[in-house]
C-alpha cells in the first residue's frame, strides 16, 4: 500500500495544535487549490470534528473532476493522536493517522502518516504514480502550512 509520511514543526503548544488539526474550517481554507469543502450529507461541515463523527468532502481533481470522499474519526487520544479513515469514496482503502509530540516549550511536531489503496488494480497503481501521490502530498502540505500560518 502506498504511504506518505510528513513531519511538520509548529510553534505552538501540543494541545492547541491538536485541536487546530481537528478544525474543518482549516481544511476549507487550506484546500483552496483543489476547492476542498465539507458538504452536507454525512455529518459535521464546520468546527471541530470529534470521535465517531463523519465529514463528507467535495473537491476538484485535475481542475475539473468532482470527487466526494467521506471520512470518519475512528480513533482519538487527546492531545496525542487521531485517525481518520474513508467511509465512502474513490479509494479501496484510505487511512490518515495524525500524531503530535511536544518538542520543547511551545513547540509541537505533527506527524502525518497517510496510506491508501487505489481501486482497479494496475490502473489504480498507474494513477497513483501519475497523480494520486502528488495530489495527496500537496493537500497535506497545504493543510499543514495553514496550521503553521495560524500560529505565526
Amino acid at each position: 500500500m502506498p504511504e506518505i509520511v510528513q513531519r511538520t514543526m509548529v510553534r505552538a503548544p501540543l494541545a492547541d495544535v491538536f485541536d487546530m488539526s481537528l478544525d474543518l474550517d482549516v481544511e476549507r481554507v487550506a484546500g483552496r487549490r483543489y476547492r476542498v469543502r465539507a458538504v452536507e450529507g454525512a455529518g459535521r461541515t464546520t468546527g471541530r470534528i470529534e470521535l465517531g463523527e463523519r465529514v463528507r468532502w467535495r473537491m476538484r481533481l485535475l481542475g475539473a473532476v468532482p470527487v466526494t470522499h467521506t471520512s470518519a474519526i475512528v480513533e482519538l487520544e487527546h492531545p496525542r493522536r487521531f485517525v481518520d479513515e474513508m467511509a465512502d469514496g474513490l479509494f479501496a482503502q484510505f487511512r490518515h493517522e495524525h500524531s503530535f509530540e511536544a518538542e520543547g516549550p511551545g513547540m509541537t511536531i505533527m506527524t502525518d502518516r497517510m496510506s491508501w489503496r487505489s481501486p482497479l488494480g494496475l490502473l489504480g497503481r498507474v494513477a497513483d504514480a501519475l497523480f494520486v501521490r502528488r495530489t495527496l502530498r500537496q493537500l497535506l502540505a497545504d493543510r499543514n502550512s495553514e496550521i503553521v500560518r495560524r500560529f505565526s
